[in-house]
């Protein structure tokens, strides 16, 4: 597969058939629901926000924290509740960045294996090693994260609600990276998605670690929050190196 951006018979949009466009708009006014336009035009929503309204009202939570499964964990958390804090909120996020680190160890797994093919057909701005390096970056991350669960009496293996979420939102980018037809700019495009995610994550989880007391667990999650920071510069150098790159 060609690793560039180029001219194909992409018949998508509705400049390829000029002559269809007005019927395509005849029939896309007859199956639109005929509500009173608001002052931009634009249909006013009431009725698809009515059943969304209803749905947020009657749903249930996505998931809960999980009880202390040791005798440490439940008197720490019962400590807690009576300093006035909430450690479910921690072990929530703490739950939610071990999933993710999990899921970065796969993303630039995945992009290795792209890069690997596709690296033979233009120069690159970065090596195998280098993605590597991240990769093991991740995979520490992780490790650190399950550690700090297990001290505070928490199950690392407990899917958290925000675990979960954050599983659904990146499903997209892990699929950008397998698929096949992708170039290392798409790929790199992805990985910047979840960049941005880690590091902004990594500077909540610092800032709820400290007002929770947990100084203990400070000094690697500080190392692991300049790491993805140092993750993020480094992509968003390598995706303008190879677009501008294409497009000179």
């Amino acid at each position: 597969m060609e690793n560039t951006t180029e001219l194909g018979f992409n018949r998508t949009g509705a400049q390829s058939s000029p002559l269809s466009v007005h019927s395509m708009q005849i029939y896309a006014d007859e199956q639109s629901p005929h509500a009173a336009p608001t002052s931009d035009g634009m249909p006013d929503g009431k009725a698809i926000a009515s059943v969304r309204s209803l749905y947020v009202a009657e749903a249930e939570r996505v998931g809960s924290v999980p009880m202390p499964g040791t005798v440490t964990g439940a008197f720490n958390t019962v400590l807690s509740h009576l300093r006035g804090r909430n450690p479910e909120v921690l072990v929530d996020k703490l739950g939610e960045r071990l999933a993710f680190e999990r899921t970065g160890v796969r993303l630039y797994q995945a992009l290795i294996d792209k890069a690997t093919v596709l690296g033979g057909l233009e120069t690159l701005p970065f090596t195998i090693a280098d993605l590597q390096k991240i990769r093991g970056e991740e995979l520490e991350h992780m490790h650190i994260v399950a550690s700090a669960l297990d001290s505070l009496g928490a199950d690392p293996t407990a899917q958290t609600p925000s675990a979960d979420v954050s599983a659904v939102a990146s499903m997209g980018v892990m699929q950008v990276l397998t698929d096949p037809r992708t170039t290392i700019a798409h790929g790199l495009e992805a990985i910047l998605m979840a960049e941005l995610t880690d590091s902004d994550s990594w500077n909540l989880l610092v800032a709820l670690t400290e007002q929770a007391g947990q100084d203990t667990l400070l000094p690697d999650f500080r190392r692991a929050m300049q790491n993805e920071n140092a993750h993020l510069l480094k992509v968003r150098g390598w995706l303008r190196s190879v677009v501008l790159g294409e497009g000179a």
